[in-house]
């Protein structure tokens, strides 16, 4: 056999096409004619075993004459030792990719041991707990105060320390309540990583959490449960404040009224009558439709979805309007006019909606500053004690404090402990199988009970604001 050479490789034309050119060694080509030209795939035969076999060396000219004969010289060394070649091949890819996973699982374990608390946070967010707001608070609280301090914090680097240090932070500007929720959203989002990997890897050594002690961090004057309550001369001076406030800027001389103290929006005035007068939460009013409310059966119809509470515990809830609540309810329907919701949102361009749940909240406490420990006023808010009643003796008040001032009221009627429970709309304690059973509404009875306290309420707010009351004239009221 000649010699094949890189002339002779030249010289082939289109009709050399399935031609076999040969040389000693075991190395044969085969001629191919294409639209590219004309080209010849090498390959190596040889023995293995007693059997023919052949091992591809590529093409020409795409891989040179040179390359070819150093593979072919190759592969008859493994030959040589006993190897199949293709296997020795399938082997060599098989290790090359095992390199290359090994490499990427030890980036990948780089990558988790960097995980932050950031990390976690976003994981259990997003997948690990489920809010009525699509917990729209727990991210506002949670990049406020806690990712700030220990977000960017690698999870198997936290420390109790770390922890102490975000809560002392948060207590010592004068959030202590906020502070607890805090710790405890957090515990809760730890918690779930434990029981998860790669998050549970991570907190191998333990949960850091579990060496916070939040009660020895809190003031030793702070009250976890609010016991305010707002006894007849409070509730009176609160309509005289918003009467003589009301009146004072609607009858200022003109060019005169941008000297006089806004008084509280009518809604939120209504708002908070309302809260008194029907037990109910703060924020279930405000995310009342003007269709909930049907004046003619003189009912205000509260979904499942907007009662606070775990999501398997809340229950619906018709309040029967006594006359108090009524006139307040009309008015504010008129007010909303041809809107969808009692207290529209100022979102013009945008979908109608309710306006924030804290907004009337925040209005009764920016009236109340002495009990605020603000270093300045806040941007845009009231900075006065316009609010304050009983010249503070009793402490800052709140719309959720009406709610129990309200069923304090009802237990001096005389109304019995039970109904005044579901007039809350409280699910009662141990009595699951009861209600499994007994389905009586109570209607009547909660209807007389409302109609009661509404009755107390005109008579109390027909008399002149008393003087020297206490806390204990409510229970007797």
């Amino acid at each position: 056999m000649s010699k094949i050479t890189v002339k002779g490789l030249e010289s082939l034309t289109p009709t050399n096409d399935g031609q076999t050119i040969r040389e000693d060694g075991g190395l044969v080509g085969r001629v191919r004619a294409g639209q590219r030209g004309v080209s010849v795939l090498f390959r190596y035969e040889f023995k293995l075993d007693g059997a023919k076999r052949d091992y591809a060396l590529g093409s020409w000219p795409k891989t040179s004459l040179a390359d070819i004969r150093a593979e072919r010289d190759r592969i008859r060394v493994i030959v040589a030792e006993g190897i199949d070649p293709v296997a020795a091949k399938k082997v060599e890819r098989i290790e090359k990719q095992k390199a290359v996973e090994a490499t990427l699982a030890q980036a990948e374990q780089v990558r988790i041991d960097g995980s932050t608390v950031q990390d976690l946070f976003d994981v259990w967010v997003t997948d690990g707990v489920a809010r009525k707001d699509d917990n729209k608070e727990l991210r506002r609280q949670f990049e406020k105060d806690v990712l700030p301090a220990i977000g960017r914090i690698e999870l198997r680097r936290l420390t109790d320390a770390d922890i102490r240090a975000m809560l002392r932070k948060m207590i010592g500007r004068g959030i202590v309540r906020t502070a607890i929720m805090a710790f405890n959203d957090l515990g809760q989002m730890l918690r779930w990583g434990e029981k998860r990997q790669p998050w549970r890897g991570l907190l191998a050594d333990g949960n850091p959490i579990d060496l916070v002690e939040m009660e020895k961090l809190v003031p030793d004057d702070y009250e976890e449960e609010r016991d305010r309550i707002l006894p007849p001369n409070e509730i009176q001076e609160l309509a005289r404040i918003f009467r003589d406030t009301t009146a004072a800027y609607d009858t200022a001389e003109v060019g005169t009224r941008h000297k006089q103290a806004r008084p509280l929006k009518r809604e939120s005035q209504l708002a908070l009558w309302i809260c008194l007068g029907t037990l109910c939460r703060i924020g279930e009013l405000l995310m009342a439709k003007s269709e909930h409310v049907d004046l003619d059966a003189r009912t205000w119809f509260i979904p499942r979805a907007n009662v606070k509470g775990r999501r398997q515990q809340r229950q619906e809830h018709i309040v029967f309007l006594s006359d108090f609540a009524y006139r307040h309810f009309a008015e504010l329907k008129k007010l909303a006019g041809d809107s969808g919701w009692l207290f529209p949102a100022r979102n013009k361009g945008e979908e109608e909606t309710h306006i924030c749940l804290k907004s009337v909240s925040k209005q009764v406490g920016d009236r109340q500053t002495r009990f605020k420990s603000r270093s300045k006023p806040l941007a845009k808010r009231r900075h006065d004690d316009s609010l304050v009643l009983g010249h503070g003796a009793n402490g800052a008040w709140t719309p959720h404090d009406l709610r129990r001032t309200g069923a304090t009221m009802m237990q001096g009627l005389g109304i019995p402990l039970d109904i005044i429970d579901r007039c809350q709309n409280h699910v009662i304690a141990g009595a699951k199988v009861r209600r499994h059973y007994l389905h009586h509404d109570y209607a009547n009875e909660k209807t007389v009970a409302w109609r009661k306290l509404g009755e107390r309420l005109d008579a109390l707010l027909a008399e002149r604001c008393g003087t020297g009351q206490s806390h204990a004239a409510l229970a007797d009221a």
